[in-house]
């Protein structure tokens, strides 16, 4: 079989309505990835924080009070 632009490529044309279906589910995709992923984070800090014994302070940059005008 010989290779033509008429067999490698689909020329097949999407509506308008089928662009956006897709690029909408492609969005949900992302966004659903994204949560995923930001939630597993919170999770993970979350078991962090609350394994950190009461007492010990939590470290941190000091302020020093004075205020910037």
């Amino acid at each position: 079989m010989t290779k033509t632009k008429d067999n490698l490529f689909k020329l097949e044309k999407l509506s308008a309505q089928a662009k956006s279906e897709q690029t909408t589910l492609i969005a949900r995709d992302i966004l659903a990835d994204e949560a995923s992923a930001r939630q597993k984070k919170t999770d993970r800090l979350r078991a962090l924080r609350l394994a950190q014994h009461v007492g010990e302070p939590i470290k941190g940059s000091k302020r020093s009070g004075k205020k910037l005008d």
